[in-house]
């Protein structure tokens, strides 16, 4: 299985997933990484890595469907068999949904349909609830409902921050990744 990374900042999630690769621990290969921010850290880990980065700014397109068709021709050069969201920092449009014939997954910082949002970590936080954790889901039109592929939570320790909160759920937002990408090679998706 051929694999794009989306990609705005750190990249450490796109790491783990390279790092699964690499190691046989997912049937899946990393073959591009494309990112909206030529200063992102992932830009400069993927090309350590070795692999085909492609950065294409958002601010140089006067509309979100035209700077979507940028990317769906890149994504054309080629063999993609699932895209992965790892802090890309754009909501794709009706339009690149519509029109991107390879499956489309994202991490949340929730146990969804929980705490759908920006502001996730915060929301589940000051409501008071006993767990929390993140979601790999199928990318939909509608943010943060697609059909869940793998949840791994925990529980919220109020006498830590929200900032401390968000590393933790980060930690396990690895393994959700490795264990989504795992379900999927096994199942053999198919493309849309």
């Amino acid at each position: 299985m051929n694999i794009a990374i989306f990609v705005s900042g750190k990249g450490s999630n796109m790491e783990a997933i390279i790092n699964a690769s690499k190691a046989g621990v997912i049937d899946a290969k990393v073959v591009l990484v494309l990112s909206n921010n030529p200063d992102a850290r992932a830009v400069v880990i993927a090309k350590q890595h070795e692999i085909d980065v492609c950065v294409i700014n958002h601010k140089f397109y006067p509309t979100r469907e035209e700077y979507d068709k940028v990317i769906l021709k890149n994504l054309a050069l080629y063999d993609i068999d699932l895209i992965c969201l790892a802090g890309f920092m754009r909501i794709l449009t009706p339009y690149f949904i519509d029109n991107c014939t390879s499956p489309i997954i994202n991490i949340h910082p929730s146990l969804l349909p929980d705490f759908k949002g920006a502001n996730a970590v915060e929301d589940a936080y000051n409501a008071g609830v006993k767990t929390t954790g993140c979601t790999v889901h199928y990318v939909t039109e509608e943010v943060d409902s697609g059909e869940v592929i793998a949840q791994k939570s925990l529980e919220i320790d109020y006498n830590v921050s929200v900032e401390a909160l968000k590393l933790r759920i980060h930690e396990i937002e690895h393994q959700a990744y490795i264990e989504a990408i795992q379900k999927l090679t096994q199942k053999n998706i198919s493309i849309n």
